[in-house]
């Protein structure tokens, strides 16, 4: 069963890269105390993924902020050194935008939202969503239904709803 309004974000352990230092970001102690937006995705540099999701995050980044959104995570099953790459050349970096690494698709597992299209080489990517997170608790959870779309999950979706 996948992750739903109310549940608790697991603990789990995350990669960030700045510059050249890798760090482990354990996401219950980052979400502590936080209002949080985390948006994942299949993965970086992949069409829908750079022409709509992440962009509209990079746009709606200050209007979180002035809503009360201490931080803004992405979240996709690459490697460390992909997403940082990918923060920095899509302007997700200069937007504040945290951006970590599920290398193992732990966390993506232990949400429930993996999913596999072997032809193109995806192995338990995550689904597209977006969600509000309160002191780890899921407060507003917005999954795409049609995996080529970025409607339900943008960054002006969840910004109305919050």
């Amino acid at each position: 069963m996948s992750v739903q309004v109310g549940d608790r974000l697991p603990d789990t352990e995350l990669l960030h890269q700045t510059g050249q230092t890798v760090t482990t970001v354990n996401l219950a102690e980052r979400l502590k105390g936080r209002r949080v937006v985390i948006f994942g995705l299949p993965g970086a540099y992949t069409s829908t993924c750079s022409a709509a999701h992440l962009p509209s995050f990079v746009r709606t980044a200050d209007a979180f902020r002035a809503k009360g959104i201490d931080d803004i995570i992405c979240v996709s099953v690459n490697d460390v050194r992909v997403m940082e790459h990918w923060g920095r050349t899509s302007g997700a970096e200069e937007a504040g935008i945290t951006m970590l690494a599920d290398w193992n698709s732990e966390l993506t597992k232990k949400l429930g939202l993996e999913f596999s299209v072997p032809a193109i080489g995806f192995k338990d990517r995550m689904t597209r969503n977006a969600m509000l997170v309160e002191d780890g608790v899921v407060k507003i959870l917005q999954l795409e239904e049609d995996k080529g779309a970025c409607d339900l999950t943008a960054g002006e979706t969840l910004l109305e709803l919050i």
